[in-house]
């Protein structure tokens, strides 16, 4: 058996164990260490992390970005694949990072990205605005960190060059079109949030124009047609959350409670 690659596989999760066990299984084996990084869990995360042979810490919530920085502290490698619970690395990108570092690559790059592809309804999502969806996820620590807003949106910022690897992040985010609904919600109340702290204006303009943008850029200049029914449903799910974020921005800048 080959030598496991010398990198720390990161993971944050929070009630999880639904979800851990496919990403767990897609890097054993493979890596030299496996931190899953628990926050307010109940569920069985805990006991499905350690069956799996990961290294388990629990962790505040501080956000996002503060938390991912504060998981990424507990690696015990340099280079870090940095991962949540409902991803998954594919064979195809397995085989990607092998070469990586089987090049000498983890010499001259201080991170290196690849395609992340949706899982949604019935079938892969590989058109439109979700798909490459090009995910910086592997990081050397030193020259890379979590940055981006404290609550959302958070990104990966490196000091040094960045590779482009094949091969996709294989992504379960949404069981059903609920919880697909329930995630936009949140993430339209935080950009409202965001908006209203740093005294921007509403925008009629925005409100009108950008959502119907969206939609015609992801389904038909993106190609999000050829993804079938599913495709037309992430386009107009992209455009329902343009316009949810102006709406909740509205909202919070006009509401007065009776």
């Amino acid at each position: 058996m080959a030598d496991p690659l010398p990198l720390s596989v990161v993971i944050v999760a929070k009630n999880e164990a639904q979800n851990l066990p496919r990403c767990l299984a897609s890097v054993q084996g493979w890596t030299a260490e496996i931190i899953v990084a628990l926050n307010d869990t109940t569920d069985a995360s805990e006991q499905v992390a350690r069956d799996a042979g990961a290294i388990v810490h629990r962790l505040s919530w501080q956000g996002y970005r503060d938390t991912k920085n504060a998981a990424l502290a507990l690696a015990g490698r340099d280079w870090v694949l940095s991962l949540d619970a409902d991803e998954a690395v594919s064979p195809e990108l397995r085989r990607e990072l092998e070469a990586f570092f089987a090049r000498g690559d983890g010499a001259r790059f201080a991170g290196a990205r690849f395609p992340r592809k949706v899982w949604f309804i019935n079938r892969w999502i590989c058109h439109g605005d979700w798909y490459p969806d090009l995910s910086l996820r592997l990081l050397r620590r030193g020259q890379a960190r979590w940055g981006g807003d404290a609550f959302v949106h958070e990104k990966v910022e490196c000091d040094g060059p960045v590779a482009t690897l094949g091969g996709d992040l294989l992504h379960h985010p949404y069981p059903t079109i609920g919880t697909h609904h329930g995630k936009i919600l949140e993430y339209a109340r935080l950009f409202a949030e965001k908006q209203a702290d740093r005294d921007q204006p509403w925008s009629l303009g925005a409100t009108l124009f950008r959502p119907g943008w969206r939609f015609f850029r992801g389904y038909v200049l993106r190609a999000g047609f050829l993804d079938g029914f599913p495709g037309f449903v992430a386009a107009a799910a992209t455009s329902y959350y343009t316009f949810l974020r102006y709406a909740c921005h509205y909202e919070r800048l006009h509401r007065v409670d009776s």
